[in-house]
């Protein structure tokens, strides 16, 4: 699988060497995996330097703070991933549902930056990307294109972002700070659902080798980052709340996306036996229903089963609609839905104030563990554990459509109401599927059509994704490169 970014060694030395002499001169050292899931393990005075830093800027050292451990000030480091847990007066059940916080990773505010880094990195120390030459190709449907654009201008390469020109006015008007050149941002046809577009329009860029794509619902860095990072910080927490270790996790919950996030969950099964849940949105329910169609949970992928999705592993497959994720977006994000919060359902002022770290793949993900809780009748002894994958910041301009279109009179406090009974109190179990062997076999063959009929993946390495071994085999290229990385390090001479 060259072409999926998985060696542990160096492919091209050529390559490898202008990245060793490009980094050595604009004094870029890179962290190790293990580093960014432990970022104790960050020497002191990388910590120290930081502290001077903005979070916000393209400086080689940010790529220090692309980790879950980032403090409320964004500077400094804090001892446990900042989280919430939320209570049953906002949430209707009794489960301890929580949700670590995207919101606090650099440059970006979302945690694909750590997805991108989990794709770039190994193939500049294995010589397959040269940043002297190569163009960096992010496709995206959300944030994973910012982050790759932010981690390529800090590596000091030219990085190009791939999106549906429907996503939000804010995503472009990030992207249109960070690109060096306005011809970096290409907008293909459609919205959130399009992601066959994004891929036509790769295939187009990839006939000049000067082009490297990083696509990250194929890219098994992708996969490893979160399963080594985004798990080991989900159990922190986990192990933070619960000190004495009694509660029991039942579930991770994650939108299906680029199949990048849901790897924590196969940690977390590991570690914990968590049930693993895949969400998808209801108006495109590729995996539960071998559905289509359009919706606006931006930043959720569809119509495909991603190649890094291990689906032998996965638990529910459940749906969400986009007209929940909307009006929610405004309930969580005006001062009549916050009044109304507070005043009438009880929920802590600073909860509420909070809220804003939840984007629309946010709300869809605590929506869905809502649904998984009930589903199984979980109690307060019970964690139900999931992502805010990014905060309301992007989506202002998507309230101010949402309001058009449901609340034309105007968002008020009956509209609140309205909108908490509908969409939270009103979260069911319908649309919800535990999948069975057969289930799983059903949505694995249909990733058939995209990765081996469309992109080219070979049978055999499409089919051997169906075994338990193919993925625990993943899980140790992680030291590999991780030794790859020091070495690289060492030979800028800039190491720890």
């Amino acid at each position: 699988m060259k072409r999926l970014g998985i060696e542990t060694h160096i492919v091209d030395r050529g390559v490898y060497e202008n990245s060793v002499a490009r980094f050595r001169e604009a004094g870029i050292l890179l962290p190790t995996f293990t580093q960014l899931a432990d970022p104790t393990k960050i020497p002191a005075r990388i910590h120290e330097a930081l502290a001077t830093i903005d979070p916000d800027a393209p400086h080689p050292l940010n790529l220090f703070r692309v980790h879950w451990y980032n403090g409320s000030d964004r500077r400094h480091l804090a001892p446990t991933p900042d989280h919430l847990v939320l209570p049953s007066a906002l949430t209707g059940v009794r489960a301890q549902i929580v949700v670590a916080l995207g919101y606090r990773f650099p440059m970006i505010h979302a945690h694909k930056v750590l997805a991108a880094y989990g794709c770039l990195a190994p193939r500049v120390i294995t010589g397959q990307f040269d940043p002297t030459a190569h163009k960096a190709i992010w496709p995206s449907t959300g944030n994973y294109c910012r982050g790759g654009v932010a981690i390529s201008r800090i590596m000091n390469c030219q990085g190009v972002a791939i999106l549906p020109e429907g996503m939000s006015e804010e995503r472009f008007r990030w992207l249109e700070a960070w690109v060096s050149d306005p011809a970096d941002i290409i907008r293909t046809p459609g919205s959130e659902s399009n992601v066959k577009e994004i891929y036509d329009a790769c295939a187009a860029l990839e006939r000049d080798p000067r082009n490297i794509i990083f696509n990250q619902f194929c890219e098994f860095g992708n996969y490893l980052a979160h399963y080594s990072c985004t798990g080991r910080a989900l159990e922190r927490i986990v192990e933070t709340l619960d000190p004495a270790g009694k509660r029991k996790v039942q579930a991770y919950v994650s939108a299906t996306g680029s199949g990048g996030t849901l790897a924590a969950g196969d940690y977390l099964k590991e570690r914990f036996g968590a049930r693993i849940v895949a969400v998808e949105a209801l108006e495109c329910p590729t995996l539960l229903y071998n559905g289509f169609g359009e919706h606006n949970i931006q930043g959720i992928g569809d119509k495909h089963v991603p190649l890094i999705h291990n689906v032998m592993n996965t638990d529910i497959a459940l749906a969400v609609s986009d007209v929940a994720t909307d009006s929610l977006g405004l309930l969580f994000n005006t001062p009549v839905g916050h009044e109304y919060l507070v005043a009438r359902r009880g929920v802590s002022p600073a909860l509420v104030t909070a809220l804003d770290a939840l984007g629309l793949s946010s709300i869809c993900n605590v929506l869905a563990a809502i649904k998984t809780a009930k589903y199984y009748g979980l109690g307060p002894d019970d964690f139900v554990l999931t992502v805010a994958t990014d905060g309301a910041e992007m989506y202002g301009s998507e309230r101010q459509k949402a309001l058009a279109k449901y609340f034309a009179r105007g968002f008020d406090a009956v509209s609140a109401g309205e909108v908490f009974g509908q969409h939270m109190l009103g979260a069911g179990t319908d649309h919800l599927l535990e999948l069975s062997a057969v289930d799983r076999s059903r949505i694995f063959n249909l990733g058939y059509y995209t990765w081996v009929e469309q992109q080219g993946v070979t049978v055999t390495d499409f089919t051997a994704r169906r075994q338990a071994s193919f993925w625990t085999g993943l899980h140790s290229i992680l030291p590999a490169w991780d030794a790859m990385i020091d070495e690289f390090n060492a030979r800028t001479g800039l190491t720890c």
